[in-house]
């Protein structure tokens, strides 16, 4: 099950787990749009294409809800 990590690892900004606008790799590196096209669509820790996240909403998401533990390296 995909962790829905709650922002982007990039710049920071926050991805809720039911909103589209997420991009991850195979190893659910998540980035927002707009670093993610800056990034040409390949995730800069492993070299991965980067992909649309599914959102997770309603009642699945309540049953699993979202990580909190944030990614981005200030």
């Amino acid at each position: 099950m995909l962790e829905m990590r709650p922002d982007c690892e990039r710049c920071g900004v926050d991805l809720p787990a039911d909103e589209p606008g997420a991009f991850i790799c195979s190893f659910e590196c998540t980035f927002c749009a707009p670093c993610a096209e800056a990034l040409d669509d390949r995730c800069p820790n492993c070299r991965g294409e980067l992909m649309d996240r599914p959102a997770r909403a309603g009642e699945a998401l309540v049953r699993h809800p979202a990580t909190t533990q944030r990614y981005h390296k200030v």
